[in-house]
């Protein structure tokens, strides 16, 4: 098993009203766009009925529990409102609307130093790529690292955080098996594969091509 640095719950919860941001700032205007400003309304709406307060007095692992209860309310609600209204076809529009921000919100000098070190040795990028991966994706579930290579990378994942929710078959099947690995694709030329087995899923990083 591989040693990878452990996420403090301080930074678990920062990420993810991070992401609740980055999620709200992104979707509200896809929405507006394809349905109109009272259908952003409506799904606002519906993000505040399912949010729950977060106690200041509690500690980061508890806030941490709290505001990933309201991620998921706020991811699994936007995909069903999605489907409802646009279909399949406003789910794949939805898809690419999300990789396109996931790339503006990961562009930066980080980004323009990986891809100089890509170019002298691809497969120093990829371990550079992969070991970031394995620590930002701590705030989405537990999971371990049985392998990391300089050309694979294994996160084993024994029990979903996401799927402890009902309905997030959403956030799994599109988000995390379509978006994901459509974005660490084109961004940081690494293919992401995963394997569900019921609540338990294996994710395989390797080079693209």
């Amino acid at each position: 098993m591989v040693k990878i640095k452990e996420m403090p719950y301080s930074e678990k919860y920062a990420k993810v009203i991070e992401n609740m941001k980055f999620d709200e700032k992104f979707i509200l205007p896809f929405v507006q766009k394809h349905l109109g400003e009272q259908a952003a309304s409506v799904l606002k709406e519906t993000w505040q009925k399912g949010v729950k307060s977060i106690p200041e007095s509690a500690s980061f692992e508890k806030k941490y529990d709290v505001a990933y209860g309201n991620w998921i309310c706020l991811a699994k609600s936007t995909y069903r409102f999605i489907r409802e209204q646009l279909g399949e076809d406003g789910i794949k529009k939805f898809e690419r609307a999300e990789v396109e921000a996931l790339k503006r919100k990961n562009a930066g000098p980080a980004l323009f130093v990986l891809k100089l070190v890509r170019l002298f040795s691809p497969s120093t990028a990829f371990s550079m790529t992969s070991k970031q991966m394995g620590y930002q994706f701590q705030w989405l579930t537990p999971f371990s690292v049985p392998e990391l290579t300089r050309h694979k990378a294994v996160l084993n994942i024994p029990r979903c955080k996401i799927l402890d929710f009902p309905e997030t078959e959403d956030i799994c099947f599109v988000g995390c098996q379509s978006t994901y690995p459509m974005w660490v694709a084109e961004q940081f030329i690494v293919d992401m594969k995963c394997n569900r087995q019921g609540n338990s899923c294996t994710i395989t990083l390797t080079p693209v091509g």
